[in-house]
């Protein structure tokens, strides 16, 4: 089966360097993450673009637009992006206008709100440029729902019921809520019951390595807060698998997965729903099959 992770992240943030290594036990480099790509048949990903100014200041005022994919100047052919969005520096002197210019790449897939990570709702007139280049270039926008994993962020913002206006002002927009909206999925699975316009992803719900994946996985009540949601939406068409790497290895986080959907659902929220979200990597997939 081939796989698609529409969520992993791929730049130099202390935060993630630290947690590959003291928690998820992952080789976070291009070669380690080729490395699980390989053993897991994943053909293709989306990175969300992020910077730090400075180690550890995520979420950083200072970052400049386009956040981008900065691991290291080495980056995967099937590795693409959505542009991380700061929307501290948004309205500054050229800022729009890079932004714009980095939605030629062909690389380049969508749009990233980190929302409760920056202290702004989704529907402030801030992001109105991001909302209006979205449709201008028929990207979509994806959003962190849930608990931020900074704790300087604010839940108010990343709460799922803080988007509806947002969802519904701008139907002809395809979003997706990352996270499923975790701690808050019943609401989320609400709210992709009601949005047609509205995709969700199914990743970070796990920091750690293989053997933390399996106690949980084993854990009923763990399991069943993800389960009860997933049934509850019914929406296998409109979520999507995602790792948050390098927070989870690859392979166990598939696994995982596997366990939470019915397989005949698996095409479905493993790849085909990925090439609905991103019509960019639609056309890679259809140009390189």
């Amino acid at each position: 089966m081939k796989i698609i992770d529409a969520h992993i992240h791929f730049s130099e943030i202390e935060a993630f360097h630290d947690t590959a290594r003291n928690l998820a036990s992952i080789d976070y480099t291009t070669d380690g993450l080729l490395d699980e790509f390989a053993a897991s048949n994943i053909i293709a990903a989306v990175g969300m673009g992020v910077t730090e100014t400075t180690p550890g200041a995520f979420p950083d005022a200072k970052a400049a637009n386009p956040m981008l994919l900065d691991l290291n100047d080495r980056m995967p052919d099937n590795v693409f992006t959505c542009v991380g969005i700061n929307p501290e520096t948004l309205h500054e002197p050229g800022q729009l206008e890079a932004l714009e210019q980095s939605l030629t790449n062909p690389q380049v897939v969508g749009f990233k709100l980190y929302a409760g990570y920056y202290h702004y709702n989704v529907g402030d007139a801030i992001y109105d440029p991001v909302y209006e280049l979205a449709r201008k270039y028929d990207m979509p926008i994806v959003i962190h729902g849930g608990l931020t994993y900074a704790d300087q962020g604010l839940l108010t913002y990343s709460h799922p019921l803080s988007m509806e206006e947002t969802f519904l002002k701008h139907r002809d927009i395809t979003f997706m809520l990352c996270h499923l909206g975790d701690p808050w999925v019943m609401d989320a699975a609400a709210m992709l019951e009601k949005n047609p316009n509205l995709y969700a992803d199914l990743s970070g719900w796990i920091v750690g390595d293989h053997a933390k994946v399996q106690r949980l996985m084993g854990e009923p009540t763990y399991v069943d807060h993800f389960r009860r949601a997933l049934v509850f939406a019914e929406k296998y068409d409109r979520v999507l698998f995602g790792t948050d790497w390098p927070l989870v290895p690859l392979d166990a986080w598939i696994e995982f997965i596997k366990n939470l959907i019915p397989e005949p659902h698996w095409d479905d929220v493993f790849y085909n729903n990925a090439l609905k979200v991103f019509p960019k990597l639609k056309q890679w997939v259809e140009g390189n099959s």
